[in-house]
């Protein structure tokens, strides 16, 4: 496939405007040049600023350059916008299980666990570790099959720290 159709396909669901997808599909294209990359994020938080595709862009954009407290009020509209998505309370900590069937991958339930564990997990790696803890946690609670994997990542969130080594959320290289 060329760059151009590359550029002009369509996946987020069709309520993106397309202008804001293409740029989000343009970041792949010269993610070597931050400034560049940054730039279509930019251009698709202009034109579409409160969509969950343009924050969970832009919050794996900043995550993955290591601009963590920039990544950090993306992922939080990410939360809120799948929040308001699954008609939950509008605070993640009384989502309970009976608002959704969490054991279904599938659906808009699975958007809000994804965006809550990466919440936790960058607050973690923030030094907000108690912070994340908590989402990580609700995130556990209401995934029983453990299927985002927020078992593992309080694991790491409760190994004991060496004092001379420098593991802490801050530097594992653990993705989310």
């Amino acid at each position: 496939m060329d760059d151009e159709k590359w550029l002009e396909r369509r996946y987020y669901g069709g309520d993106l405007p397309a202008q804001a997808e293409r740029a989000l599909h343009a970041v792949g294209l010269c993610w070597e040049d931050e400034q560049a990359s940054e730039a279509h994020i930019k251009h698709a938080l202009a034109i579409a600023p409160d969509h969950l595709a343009v924050h969970y862009g832009a919050y794996k954009f900043y995550y993955y350059r290591r601009r963590l407290k920039e990544a950090l009020p993306h992922v939080e509209a990410w939360v809120v916008e799948a929040i308001k998505r699954n008609h939950f309370p509008s605070n993640w900590r009384d989502v309970k299980s009976e608002h959704a069937d969490f054991n279904n991958f599938d659906g808009e339930p699975r958007v809000f666990l994804f965006s809550l564990r990466a919440y936790g997990w960058l607050l973690a790696r923030l030094r907000r570790v108690e912070e994340g803890r908590a989402a990580l946690r609700k995130v556990a609670e209401l995934d029983l099959k453990d299927r985002m994997g927020a078992l593992r990542l309080l694991a790491i969130l409760d190994q004991p720290q060496d004092e001379d080594e420098e593991r802490s959320p801050a530097s594992a290289s653990h993705e989310v």
